[in-house]
């Protein structure tokens, strides 16, 4: 069992990881809200928690890791100002909102599966726990945290000194500084914990309860699904940083409630967003959406988008551009390469990985690999320790071979299943030619853009410049 060390947001240290059983680690990921397709910048967290389980597993861990998905409840403002996400985009797409998250749903473990996201042994639907929800809620208001009005049921966040301490939040600020809406609420951090359906209509997705018929709030889901599944506390929980100020606060506040106990979460892990040109963050309502299947419409593999991921700390905005991943997609298939051919030699040999000797030298790549990987994720550190490894000169290709696929474990590409593709669509000095255009065009260097669509042209390619960026076509 290696020592794994964590950046906890609660305590804004990085700790020895300590579980709650020894030899176990309990996961929870906040999954996606199935009302529309997931962008490249939500998957970046997605990766991450693959990621973090891979590493806790590798550093020996019996790992459970649950996620949800918010297939009701999330409404347009985190802050449970206007509709229900799943009711815009029943209308946006004229199917009932049953039919909506099954569609995207789908899609959502369609893309993570193209980018090696292992799925999470537990994935639990929020409308599968309408139940679990409703018990907590009247956990709660057994506990006198809960008021009722017109709107809903809603947790009066006065009753828990500690609300916003995770998030660090001004509350007397917020609660002075800004107007109470028309929902009821007491305090402007109250947050719904039951909506009721509209009198004049009837929802697709809606129950009866206590207290009237309606549908659960957004944050008490994840609240009720991992107690059920991961005990009332448990170890580790993710989620981008976006989640800290409301969701997660309100998860601790409603949790810490209903069951007694604190911390909920002994560890809270955060990944930081993917940007656009230096600043804009990947947002479905600024309209600056790429996804998975967008960038394999464009020729790239989507593995290169996992590698940009690891190249910064998940702490660490992602700057994306069509260049950088043009350079992941060219560095990519080169160590892939690299590696397919070691394969190939092991496999004349009739070698396995865990056959080979390795050297002491072998063995210290090992060390600073582990040593990065369990020192808060720190992939980046960890993918260099493997151009290392595969450039050394003096290890055998047994043991570079053997190295590699181990560290793959936590990579997640795959290599030692890979296909052996010689006839890859887009080669790597094609990418290469498109990033090194993409950037000269960013230059306004347009003299050297044209030969190099000239040269692109030449290894039997077309570049296409579209409002995303270009777009690599075989040539006919």
């Amino acid at each position: 069992m290696r020592t794994v060390y964590l950046y906890n947001t609660l305590t804004r240290k990085k700790e020895e990881f300590v579980p709650l059983e020894a030899g176990k680690a309990g996961i929870y990921s906040c999954g996606p809200t199935v009302y529309a397709y997931a962008h490249i910048g939500n998957m970046r967290a997605y990766v991450f928690a693959d990621i973090l389980r891979r590493i806790m597993e590798y550093a020996g861990y019996d790992v459970t890791h649950v996620m949800n998905i918010t297939d009701v409840g999330h409404l347009v403002s985190d802050g449970d100002d206007g509709e229900d996400k799943m009711e815009v985009g029943k209308r946006r797409e004229n199917l009932d909102a049953w039919g909506l998250a099954e569609k995207y749903t789908d899609a959502f473990f369609g893309h993570a599966a193209k980018l090696h996201i292992r799925k999470p042994q537990i994935v639990c639907k929020a409308t599968d726990h309408i139940p679990e929800q409703i018990a907590m809620i009247e956990k709660l208001e057994a506990g006198g945290y809960t008021y009722v009005t017109d709107d809903g049921v809603y947790f009066d966040t006065t009753k828990f000194a500690q609300y916003g301490d995770m998030a660090k939040l001004d509350i007397e600020g917020l609660q002075s500084g800004k107007r109470i809406d028309d929902s009821g609420k007491r305090n402007k951090t109250d947050f719904a914990l039951w909506k009721f359906s509209p009198k004049d209509a009837q929802r697709d997705m809606e129950w009866d309860s206590p207290w009237g018929k309606g549908f659960p709030g957004w944050h008490i889901e994840c609240s009720a699904m991992s107690s059920k599944y991961l005990g009332e506390q448990f170890d580790i929980h993710t989620g981008g940083i976006d989640h800290i100020p409301v969701h997660h606060t309100n998860e601790i506040a409603q949790s810490e409630c209903a069951s007694g106990h604190a911390p909920f979460v002994k560890y809270w892990l955060h990944c930081e967003f993917l940007s656009m040109d230096d600043s804009v963050k990947m947002s479905k309502s600024k309209g600056d959406v790429f996804t998975v299947d967008t960038l394999i419409e464009k020729g790239y593999d989507p593995l290169a988008l996992r590698y940009l991921y690891l190249t910064s700390h998940y702490r660490n905005p992602v700057k994306f551009s069509y260049a950088s991943l043009g350079a992941a997609a060219v560095t990519l298939k080169k160590l892939t390469r690299n590696i397919l051919a070691m394969r190939g030699v092991m496999n004349m040999r009739g070698l396995k990985r865990e056959d080979v000797l390795l050297s002491e030298a072998a063995k210290a790549y090992r060390e600073r690999f582990a040593t990065a990987v369990c020192d808060d994720l720190n992939t980046a550190v960890a993918l260099a320790e493997l151009h290392a490894l595969l450039s050394d000169d003096v290890l055998s290709g047994e043991e570079k071979y053997a190295l590699a696929t181990e560290f793959d474990l936590v990579f997640g590409f795959d290599f030692a299943d890979m296909a052996d593709d010689s006839k890859e669509e887009t080669p790597p000095e094609v990418l290469d030619l498109v990033a090194k255009r993409d950037a000269a065009r960013q230059a306004k260097d347009w003299a050297e853009a044209d030969r190099l669509r000239a040269a692109i042209a030449e290894k039997g390619y077309a570049v296409e410049d579209t409002a995303d960026g270009a777009k690599i076509v075989k040539a006919s």
